[in-house]
């Protein structure tokens, strides 16, 4: 083919294909590159379920191998029968019901490729419960024998099991958007173009092809789950003695959730409402005097990991056994009592709040903090709080970090305050439906004031309980309002001013996921290892448990003294108060770091929690992302490329012919 023959196809094709381009309106509209691309691409907003390792296996979700997941997106409730690779739309109250079949049907899973969960107020309003969590959650650690109680009979477990296809929550904007692509899929089966989504949510341990904790730790392929606990006490312990007498009355909550999604575990009732409780009670204290004049020592005990085999607890346990820097001041031998608090936010029913408590022990210090709940109570008559001993027919304690006490001394006394007696209250137990909505501010008030007016009750050995002493004991409703907005919400979230008082958090949203361990566990660890939520309580705690400012150095500039702490140093205002506030890490105690790797410990025979540990660990990944975007159909494809070849042969011929009778016609003249 000549020169000018290559020029005359090329113009009839340009001829061809240009009305096309033009009519579309799309190019005449692109300006760069990036925009041609966003125009293609479309980016969803949701939350990942992904990847977590024990020593025996795996649980949660991933890609199943190193590359990204691409599938047509279609709603589950017409997805009778799969005849193609398939990513699922499906609504929450079909939740069950999908992976009930999943894990029946083998030929219905292998084609589900990819599953996405609607969200919104709709979905909300019309579910009468959802908790991916087990009926009787971390049964492995009770200490007694009745495990096949169902604590959260709602509790479908799916969390706890392991999925090889990418798992989203969409936001409540990407789910009325799906549901139309998925529309337009379903209504144009017939077509040559489809809506797809794109997972990238491939899990480091898999593609090194380590699937168990051990194995993806000495890889590094993972990290283990785990924080950093707070504690601190009223008054401050003076650690430079070398013997501590009082009584210890020990107050704890947890300050950890968990969710079937890794970036949406709120956990408001369960157990933030128990948190907050613990925080007011905490400020209603500390404005009253003579602390040091009592006969028992506050400890205050804030612990992360609780929803992961009870991390938190057992570590703080075993830091008291090796008595470590970071439990200065505390001897296990001086616990006299531990009162948790556990799910209080559901506790209001018509105007009256009604709570539990669940014993263990029958011993002279559960009868003497029962009788201080009830003086408690009879105090706040006019508010309508009831408070009852939980069932005696429960097989014990519910699932709680007092059940890792027990464990570790089964003769210890303890009381666990609940909204509930028999079964959870909350029907939306280690689900993202647990947000604020869920949760009543009266309840955790109430709850606040019956910890707060106990506790004084107990620490002044009831010496002294004049009405007008106990009634000058009040939770201040303006601190759980606000502490609600900033630990249960976007908005203000922790960029609200009360956080932004003592820390400068690095995110606005609140996310109570427990997360990993970064760097080498310390009890004065890296600030930058500590998750907003750990030093919001850590400075919280020790604002509210300090001496008069008077009697401490006013800044930060330099070190503070001994025991004294600097509260609000992130914000560049830091002050040097006296203080007894720690962090203590919380990890699992079959885990040591060496040499800058984790390693397993083989199981202790004098720890029997140890035995039963998982070993929880995350997954590395590099990237988690989900987009959506339109696909021609590949017959389609080889239609298109066949009649391009077409096109150029008929072209070609058309140009020989031409060109022939051109010549032809000139010879003639």
């Amino acid at each position: 083919m000549s020169a000018m023959d290559v020029k005359l196809v090329y113009i009839l094709l340009l001829l061809c294909f240009q009305p096309r381009l033009s009519s579309s309106g799309q190019l005449s509209s692109m300006e760069s590159i990036p925009n041609l691309h966003d125009s293609m691409y479309m980016v969803v907003d949701g939350y990942p379920c992904v990847r977590l390792l024990n020593l025996s296996g795996k649980i949660g979700c991933s890609n199943p191998g190193r590359e990204k997941v691409v599938a047509p997106i279609m709603r589950y409730r017409n997805a009778n029968e799969l005849t193609q690779s398939t990513a699922v739309l499906v609504s929450l109250d079909e939740v069950e019901e999908l992976f009930l079949r999943i894990s029946n049907d083998a030929r219905f899973a292998r084609n589900i490729v990819g599953v996405l969960f609607e969200s919104g107020v709709d979905i909300h309003n019309k579910l009468k419960g959802f908790s991916p969590a087990k009926k009787f959650p971390q049964a492995e650690y009770a200490p007694y024998p009745s495990v096949n109680y169902e604590w959260n009979p709602i509790g479908s477990g799916i969390m706890w099991k392991a999925y090889d296809f990418p798992v989203f929550l969409l936001s409540e904007r990407s789910t009325l958007t799906l549901r139309e692509v998925a529309m337009k899929n379903e209504k144009a089966k017939n077509t040559y173009t489809t809506s797809v989504a794109e997972f990238d949510l491939v899990m480091q341990t898999t593609k090194a092809g380590t699937h168990d904790s051990e194995s993806c730790l000495k890889e590094q392929t993972c990290l283990p789950l785990g924080g950093y606990s707070v504690w601190s006490s009223l008054p401050p312990i003076n650690t430079s003695l070398s013997y501590q007498s009082k009584p210890i009355i020990l107050l704890m909550a947890s300050m950890d959730s968990a969710s079937f999604f890794r970036d949406k575990s709120l956990g408001a009732d369960s157990p933030i409402s128990g948190l907050i409780s613990l925080l007011a009670a905490v400020d209603a204290l500390s404005r009253v005097d003579g602390w040091s004049d009592f006969n028992k020592q506050l400890a205050f005990l804030v612990l992360t990991g609780e929803a992961w085999g009870y991390l938190g607890s057992r570590r703080f346990l075993h830091e008291l056994d090796m008595q470590s820097d970071a439990v200065s001041g505390l001897n296990s031998s001086l616990i006299e009592m531990v009162i948790e608090i556990g799910s209080v936010g559901k506790g209001s029913t018509q105007g009256t709040k009604t709570f539990f408590t669940h014993t263990a022990g029958a011993s002279s210090a559960v009868n003497g903090t029962s009788d201080a709940f009830t003086h408690a109570q009879d105090s706040l008559k006019s508010t309508n709080i009831t408070i009852l001993s939980a069932n005696s027919s429960n097989p014990g304690i519910p699932p709680s970090s007092l059940m890792a006490f027990l464990k570790k001394n089964s003769i210890l006394s303890g009381i666990v305050l609940e909204d509930f007696d028999t079964t959870f209250s909350n029907m939306f137990y280690h689900s993202h439906l647990d947000d604020i909505s869920n949760v009543n501010s009266s309840a955790i008030v109430a709850a606040a004031s019956l910890v707060a007016r106990s506790l004084y009750i107990l620490a002044s050995d009831n010496k002294d309980l004049h009405g007008s002493v106990l009634s000058a004991i009040n939770v201040n409703i303006s601190l759980v309002e606000e502490l609600m907005g900033c630990l249960l919400n976007c908005e203000p979230g922790l960029s609200c001013d009360l956080v932004k008082n003592y820390i400068a958090p690095t995110s606005a949203c609140p996310n109570h996921y427990v997360g990993v361990v970064v760097g080498e566990p310390s009890s004065k660890p890296y600030l930058g290892y500590v998750d907003d939520v750990s030093r919001f309580v850590w400075n919280f705690l020790a604002d509210r448990t300090s001496v008069p400012k008077e009697n401490a150095s006013s800044s930060c500039l330099k070190d503070c003294k001994q025991d004294e702490v600097c509260i609000k140093a992130e914000t560049g205002n830091g002050i040097c108060v006296i203080s007894t506030t720690r962090y203590v890490p919380a990890y699992s105690t079959r885990l040591t770091f060496e040499s800058g790797i984790w390693k397993v410990l083989p199981p202790n025979s004098s720890d029997s929690m140890g035995s039963v540990d998982p070993v929880w660990t995350e997954s590395n990944w590099n990237t988690i992302g989900l987009r959506v975007y339109i696909v021609q159909d590949a017959a389609y494809d080889h239609l298109v490329l066949i009649g391009g070849i077409a096109v150029t042969i008929l072209a070609y011929l058309a140009i020989v012919l031409t060109r022939a009778f051109i010549t032809k016609a000139l010879k003639r003249d």
